[in-house]
């Protein structure tokens, strides 16, 4: 399984899990999160984690059963937070790493949120992993395009993350994504979430 996070200098992590030839069978899942490998179904992933698959539907109502996509993350658990709030969540966790270093919260401001949102649907929908999108252009571009004025800005993007506390630890261990995090002249921020896709987008507004 690939993991990939990249910033302006490119930068790969690589996790490859061990072969083991057989599929492991659970009595209950071990985890919350799943995340959708190719050939998944919702009767699959509920017999491998001894769950009811209408029930593992009902869990994920947005998730389209005909047409899973490889890197998607689906709940196992009633207890696990819904996806539609990880975008919340990674804006939470970079104030809470802002605070630690007496840096001022940043604003997950709804139209930046929406750009970096179209960016994340942009990197599943179009196959690439890179800064620069084949519609969008550079990010700066994309900014513009959508109408958002600013004196800086920066970018992080991810794939193959399951949480929002997964992605932030990945980042926070880069420090291309670090700085941008952690960044004293950035004033909003706007998340984005799509299919295992993360986006991250900094500016200082004008």
């Amino acid at each position: 399984m690939l993991k990939r996070i990249l910033i302006a200098t490119l930068i790969l992590l690589f996790s490859l899990p061990a072969f083991t030839g057989a599929i492991t069978m659970f009595k209950e899942p071990p985890f919350e999160f799943y995340k959708v490998s190719k050939g998944d179904s919702f009767w699959f992933i509920a017999q491998r984690y001894g769950l009811d698959y209408k029930k593992l539907m009902e869990l994920n109502p947005n998730v389209e059963p005909r047409n899973m996509h490889v890197g998607e993350i689906i709940r196992l658990k009633a207890t696990a937070s819904s996806p539609s709030t990880f975008e919340n969540q990674v804006a939470t966790l970079v104030n809470q790493e802002r605070a630690k270093h007496g840096l001022k919260p940043l604003q997950h401001r709804a139209d930046v949120k929406n750009v970096a949102q179209k960016k994340a649907e942009d990197l599943i929908n179009s196959n690439y992993f890179s800064h620069t999108s084949p519609n969008y252009g550079s990010p700066f571009q994309m900014l513009k395009t959508f109408g958002i004025n600013y004196q800086a800005a920066g970018e992080n993007i991810a794939k193959g993350q399951k949480t929002p506390q997964e992605v932030m630890n990945a980042w926070m261990n880069s420090p291309g994504h670090r700085a941008n995090i952690l960044k004293p002249e950035y004033d909003t921020i706007g998340v984005g979430f799509y299919h295992g896709a993360w986006v991250q987008m900094f500016i200082k507004a004008r």
